[in-house]
């Protein structure tokens, strides 16, 4: 097993990472390839049964993953802080704040161009849609938000640092408790994701111990994973009681039609799942047929920048073209679509040398330089 710097992956121009090389930890990738696949079909998902006005299989596997899918994505994004949480602050800045900045303004104004003309047609005007991106510096937009709020994160736990961590601990669990909804994503998110990305920086230790007892205790680990896939399958399907469910508020707020998603019960899941996606990817981790999984994670952010072209295209296409197939087998093909379909276009720009700029952060985006360079794999993250 290697060791690796986590976060997004998002490389340095043509390839090259200022600061010294770190090999990877395996399982770690694994557990982001799984999770950006669940992002993926999440949102292919939900286009396609929206556009055809119909649910298909792959609406359960999305609503089984929903506890899990993002506090794990955090939770892994906060593992390697402690090795870089003390570094000069301009350094800090320019890997956790500019780094990911850049590659969010880049793919909202590409999303934004390719959009505007069937917003257009829709009946805005080109001033509106200009104010709509002008409002997208301040309200995250579309698929990119998990990239505009991790940096906020990034300089959040650097501020509370000399805190005491259970102190921290306490209030974004609660924050997460709390049924918070005022409309603005930045709060909402945060509010809702802070606890993981924390209990990812302040536990790693233990939660690497945890995937080390794995490697030597597949059978009980898988077990424990049936165990809790029991679990959170039944607390993800399970309608509330109807006294709870009509209508019953809490804070103001009406609560969710799902067990799953009620307050106390939704942090419970989140970690649970995310404890569970990392048992999930120790063990598959030990088999090279999963390889492209391990692959796949290390290019995360790859996927999560560009899969939303190739997932419209698949499912226009394929809503279109192919009305002989089931809205869950169309989800499915949308959703492989658009993880390939990205993946494409990254291959693309390191056959051809054209575009690199899309997954590689140039020199002049940098508020940073040291001296010492060191070629590394184009998609390595920040440091």
């Amino acid at each position: 097993m290697s060791h690796s710097q986590i976060g997004p992956q998002i490389g340095q121009q043509n390839g090259q990472q200022i600061g010294q090389s770190k090999p990877r930890v395996d399982w770690v990738d694994y557990a982001k390839g799984v999770c950006i696949i669940f992002v993926v079909m999440m949102h292919s998902t939900l286009g396609v049964e929206k556009a055809a006005e119909a649910t298909g299989w792959m609406h359960y596997v999305v609503q089984f993953a929903q506890p899990f899918r993002m506090p794990d994505f955090f939770m892994i994004s906060g593992l390697f802080l402690a090795s870089v949480i003390s570094r000069p602050w301009k350094r800090y800045f320019d890997r956790k704040v500019v780094h990911f900045f850049y590659f969010y303004i880049l793919w909202m104004t590409i999303q934004y161009v390719i959009k505007a003309p069937s917003w257009i047609d829709e009946g805005q005007t080109p001033v509106e849609v200009f104010q709509n991106f002008l409002m997208a510096f301040i309200q995250p937009f579309g698929t990119l938000w998990f990239i505009y709020i991790l940096p906020i994160f990034f300089i959040m736990t650097r501020l509370v640092e000399r805190i005491d961590w259970r102190v921290i601990f306490a209030v974004a669990a609660l924050a997460e408790i709390l049924p918070i909804h005022t409309g603005a994503m930045i709060i909402d998110e945060m509010a809702a994701r802070y606890v993981y990305f924390f209990a990812g920086y302040k536990l790693a230790p233990y939660i690497f111990q945890l995937a080390s007892w794995v490697m030597d205790n597949a059978a009980k680990a898988t077990l424990a994973l049936l165990a809790w896939a029991a679990f959170n399958g039944m607390a993800t399907f399970t309608r509330t009681a109807e006294w709870m469910a009509t209508p019953h508020k809490i804070l103001g707020m009406e609560m969710p039609e799902y067990l799953a998603g009620y307050p106390g019960v939704s942090l419970f899941l989140g970690g649970l799942g995310a404890v569970a996606v990392i048992l999930f990817s120790a063990l598959i981790s030990r088999f090279s047929f999963t390889g492209f999984l391990r692959y796949l994670g290390s290019h995360s952010i790859v996927v999560y920048l560009a899969f939303f072209f190739p997932m419209a295209v698949s499912r226009i296409i394929l809503l279109k073209f192919a009305p002989f197939l089931d809205i869950g087998t169309v989800s499915l093909m949308v959703t492989i679509s658009g993880v390939l379909g990205a993946m494409m276009l990254y291959w693309a720009t390191l056959l051809t040398g054209y575009g690199k700029f899309l997954f590689a952060r140039p020199q002049w985006a940098m508020t940073e330089r040291p001296e010492v360079k060191q070629a590394r794999p184009a998609m390595q993250a920040a440091e």
